[in-house]
C-alpha cells in the first residue's frame, strides 16, 4: 500500500505539514513552509538543480512552492507527464478548478496570474468546448501557406544580418533570435504594423513573473484585440481573419485570446530555440562539424535543441478533477500540477546516457501532448531551420565573442534563456533579401589586362529596403517555357 505522502492544499496549515520521515523535513536553507523547495527567488536561479534535488528527494512527482509560496506538484518523470498530459479524465488545464484559487491562497496581483487566470479559449477548456476552440485555431492554421512561410522567414532573417552584417559584430539573442520569430508571427497574424522592439520586450516580459507582466499582458491584447475589430470590418488573407471566420464563430473575446496564445507559445518557444541552436552551433566544435560536414541537418539539429534545452522548461499548469496518484504520490482533488518539460526530457529512465545521440526521436517533452499539444509546431520549427539556416549562410565564419562560461541566463518557471549571445565574424555588405538564398552573384571575371593577384573591384549591393525602386521596364514576354532558372526564381517569389 503507497503511504499517504505530502499533499500541497495550502501553505501554513500545520496540520497538512509533512509526516515525520517525509523528505520534506530537514531540507534547510532555501526552502519555504513545510520544508518545500521554492521555484522561484535567489535559490531557484538554477532550476535544473532545483529539479534534481526534487528527484532525488521525492521521485517522478515532487512537491514544491510557486512564487508567494503558493504550493503546487512538479511532475518530473517524462512516463509521468506523459501519462497527466493524455489522461484529460483525471486531469485538466481549466484553473477554475485550482483550490488556491478558490480559496484565495492566490491574490489577484499574483505576478503569474496572465499565466494562471482562466481565459476563454481552448488551453483551458476541455469537452465539446475545447473541440470547438481548437478546432477554429487548426482550421486558421491549416490556410496557412507553408511555403510562402519560408520564403518570409528568409526574408525577414535576411533583414535582420543586413542590419549588423557590415559592423562584423553581434548579439545574436538581442538581434536575431528575439527579433525573428515575431516579426514572422506578426506577419501570420496579420499585424505586421505592430512588429516593434515594444512589442518584444513585452512578449518576454509577460512570462517572466515580475511586477510588470501584468502590463506587458495588456500591451499585447490592445494589440490583439485592435487586429481583432480591424479584421471583424475588413476580412483579409491571415490567420486572424480566417479565425473570426471559421465556422465556431468565437466571439471577439475568444478571438483576441486565442491570437495572444498563439503569438506567444509561438514566439517564447522559438526565440529560445532559436538562441539554444545557435549556442551549441558556436560553443560546441562537434556539433558544428557534424552539421557543416552533412552528417546532420538543421532540422536534426533543432530536434537535438529539443531535447537537451526545450524552449520552455515547464508549463503551468494542469489540475485534478479527482483525487488520483502519479508517480507515487497521493493528488488530492484541486492540488496544481507543473508539466515539467525540461526535467522530463533528463528523466534517466528513457535517457541514461544524455550525451546520446537523439536525431530522428521526437519523443520530446517540448511541444507537449495529448489534447493540448502545440498547434503551432510546424511554424515554429520552420523559423529554428530557416533562420539558423539563413544566418550560417550569410555569415560562416561566425564566433562566439566571448568564453563560453561568460555567457548569462536569465530563468524563469516557465523557461531558461539566454540573455545575451555576442558572436564576431568578417564584416560583410548588406545582400538583396529577394536573392535566391545560397546564390551569390558572380566576381567580375579578370580581364586580359588585369595582372595575376591584382585584386577585383568589389560590386556594389543595392541597399534592400532604403533604395527608390526603379521604374519597369518594358521587355517583351518570352517565347516557350522559361528555362530552368527562371521557373526557379519564379518558384521562390511565389509567381
Amino acid at each position: 500500500m503507497t503511504p499517504d505522502p505530502y499533499s500541497p492544499t495550502g501553505t501554513h496549515d500545520t496540520a497538512l505539514d509533512p509526516p515525520p520521515g517525509c523528505p520534506a523535513h530537514g531540507l534547510g536553507l532555501g526552502t519555504g513552509p513545510g520544508g518545500l523547495r521554492r521555484l522561484y527567488g535567489p535559490e531557484a536561479e538554477d532550476l535544473g538543480a532545483v529539479y534534481e534535488k526534487l528527484r532525488a528527494e521525492h521521485g517522478a512527482v515532487a512537491p514544491a512552492l510557486l512564487h508567494d509560496d503558493v504550493p503546487v506538484w512538479v511532475v518530473l518523470g517524462h512516463g509521468e507527464n506523459m501519462h497527466m498530459v493524455r489522461t484529460p479524465s483525471q486531469y485538466s488545464r481549466d484553473p477554475r478548478l485550482w483550490t488556491c484559487l478558490n480559496d484565495g491562497t492566490i491574490k489577484p496581483d499574483h505576478p503569474l496570474m496572465p499565466i494562471i487566470a482562466w481565459q476563454p479559449m481552448c488551453s483551458h477548456a476541455e469537452g465539446d468546448e475545447h473541440l470547438r476552440l481548437r478546432g477554429a485555431v487548426t482550421g486558421a492554421m491549416s490556410t496557412i501557406d507553408h511555403r510562402g512561410i519560408r520564403r518570409h522567414i528568409n526574408r525577414a532573417s535576411q533583414h535582420l544580418v543586413n542590419k549588423f552584417c557590415e559592423k562584423g559584430t553581434a548579439d545574436l539573442v538581442a538581434q536575431f533570435a528575439e527579433h525573428l520569430p515575431m516579426a514572422v508571427m506578426c506577419e501570420v497574424l496579420g499585424m505586421p504594423e505592430e512588429y516593434n522592439d515594444r512589442i518584444v520586450q513585452a512578449a518576454r516580459d509577460l512570462l517572466k513573473g515580475t511586477e510588470t507582466s501584468i502590463a506587458s499582458n495588456e500591451y499585447i491584447m490592445d494589440a490583439l484585440m485592435r487586429l481583432t475589430a480591424s479584421r471583424r470590418v475588413e476580412s483579409r488573407n491571415d490567420f486572424a481573419s480566417h479565425l473570426i471566420n471559421h465556422p465556431a464563430r468565437l466571439n471577439d473575446e475568444e478571438v483576441g485570446q486565442h491570437l495572444r496564445l498563439v503569438l506567444i507559445a509561438a514566439y517564447e518557444n522559438t526565440a529560445n530555440l532559436l538562441a539554444n541552436v545557435l549556442r551549441v552551433v558556436l560553443t560546441d566544435p562537434g556539433f558544428r562539424a557534424r552539421l557543416n560536414g552533412g552528417q546532420m541537418t538543421v532540422p536534426q539539429a533543432v530536434e537535438q535543441s529539443m531535447w537537451d534545452e526545450p524552449p520552455f522548461s515547464a508549463i503551468l499548469g494542469y489540475f485534478a478533477k479527482q483525487e488520483t496518484e502519479l508517480g507515487g504520490q497521493r493528488i488530492r482533488k484541486g492540488d496544481g500540477l507543473i508539466l515539467g518539460i525540461a526535467p522530463g526530457n533528463v528523466d534517466p529512465r528513457v535517457r541514461p546516457d544524455l550525451k546520446a545521440n537523439m536525431q530522428g526521436n521526437r519523443s520530446h517533452l517540448a511541444f507537449s501532448g495529448g489534447p493540448h499539444e502545440c498547434p503551432g509546431q510546424d511554424i515554429g520549427r520552420a523559423i529554428a531551420d530557416v533562420g539558423v539556416d539563413a544566418l550560417l549562410n550569410r555569415v560562416p565564419d561566425i564566433q562566439l565573442d566571448c568564453d563560453e562560461d561568460e555567457l548569462n541566463w536569465r530563468s524563469s518557471i516557465s523557461n531558461r534563456h539566454l540573455v545575451e549571445l555576442p558572436v564576431k565574424f568578417m564584416p560583410r555588405p548588406p545582400q538583396d533579401v529577394m536573392q535566391l538564398p545560397s546564390m551569390n552573384p558572380l566576381p567580375p571575371q579578370r580581364s586580359k589586362d588585369m595582372p595575376v593577384g591584382a585584386v577585383r573591384p568589389q560590386p556594389v549591393v543595392p541597399e534592400p529596403a532604403t533604395a527608390e525602386p526603379a521604374a519597369p521596364v518594358a521587355t517583351p514576354e518570352p517565347a516557350g517555357r522559361p528555362g530552368l532558372f527562371g521557373r526557379l526564381l519564379r518558384w521562390w517569389r511565389g509567381d
